[in-house]
């Protein structure tokens, strides 16, 4: 199997303007457990939605070529199926179809959760790490919220999964999907030294611009599922930028935060952009204000506990363009 030790990626130092088409990320939990609809979806929507990429001519995203072609740009866009949690409904529902279609995707697994009720169990995991096209990543031991954890207590859980995983299937894997999207800059420095690639669950697609630690997913279930808005998000492209500050996405004592985004000099139309943000717990449209080419958001209210989101778009000659960040709030 591919990835059998963690090979550091380079650091992504390009930062300029590019044609990439990009890298489309959809996220999945749950398959048929309707009693789940925030982290569930129908198998036969899934289907369709499958059945749309394909009518659009995207090809679907082998996971290994992030650590071979990372920093080179893509003509078409392509789309990438990750699935986070190893439900056993994964295994019993999708994991036919998807082994039938071989279409490739990421199993992000929760070490401690493995072998109980209604999840997967490691021969499970095993049948399906065997396939070529099939990849694991490790979504922590516990499934904990890591921005609660004491520093010795992440640590200890970051470590105690990667040596379950280097029994179980001999070694740790390169991919990080941060539990419900949450990291602060402690984490992801951690994580960062650990890990090639992690992913979060803010929206957006991935360009060879974007921090290989930061990596954007669109959640896709019964809520925010529905055909007509994933056509929408299938037909996405990356909103670039040189950086995004504050590098610190956890929010303490700096509510709200002084959110800033360095775009590139050469982009075009980025005059058009609109951010909404859903500060004091509602989404409206955000204050923002041009210096150059730096973008700067003038939040109205504090963020409640216990995520803040910012979702951004721009109609860049007729090509949808989107970008978004997640804070993630601290109770006090």
């Amino acid at each position: 199997m591919l990835f059998a030790f963690n090979s550091k990626a380079e650091e992504n130092n390009i930062k300029y303007y590019s044609e990439d088409s990009g890298i489309l990320s959809l996220i999945y939990h749950r398959f048929d457990e309707n009693k789940y609809p925030s982290t569930n979806i129908k198998m036969d929507i899934f289907k369709e939605q499958m059945s749309i990429i394909n009518t659009l001519n995207y090809k679907f995203y082998d996971p290994q070529h992030l650590q071979k072609k990372f920093n080179t740009t893509k003509d078409k866009k392509e789309i990438l199926i990750t699935i986070d949690d190893a439900f056993l409904s994964f295994y019993k529902i999708a994991w036919p179809y998807l082994k039938r279609e071989k279409i490739p995707f990421i199993l992000f697994v929760s070490t401690e959760a493995v072998g109980k009720t209604g999840y997967m169990n490691w021969k499970q995991i095993q049948e399906i790490e065997k396939e070529p096209f099939a990849y694991i990543g490790n979504h922590s031991h516990s499934h904990d919220y890591l921005v609660d954890l004491e520093t010795e207590n992440f640590l200890s859980d970051i470590n105690t999964s990667i040596k379950i995983f280097n029994q179980h299937l001999g070694y740790n894997p390169i991919f990080f999907s941060y539990p419900f999207g949450e990291y602060s800059k402690t984490i992801k420095d951690f994580i960062s030294k650990n890990f090639d690639f992690a992913f979060g669950q803010h929206s957006g697609v991935i360009d060879i611009n974007k921090d290989f630690h930061e990596l954007p997913r669109f959640p896709i279930n019964e809520k925010y599922g529905d055909l007509e808005r994933f056509k929408f998000l299938i037909n996405l492209s990356p909103l670039q930028y040189k950086s995004l500050n504050p590098e610190d996405k956890y929010i303490t004592d700096n509510n709200p935060p002084k959110l800033s985004v360095e775009f590139f000099e050469n982009q075009k139309n980025i005059e058009n952009i609109n951010c909404f943000s859903d500060e004091g717990n509602g989404w409206n449209k955000s204050n923002i204000t041009f210096d150059k080419n730096i973008l700067k958001l003038d939040f109205r209210e504090k963020f409640t506990f216990r995520r803040g989101r910012v979702n951004c778009s721009l109609n860049d000659d007729g090509i949808w363009r989107w970008f978004g960040v997640q804070f993630s709030v601290n109770q006090n």
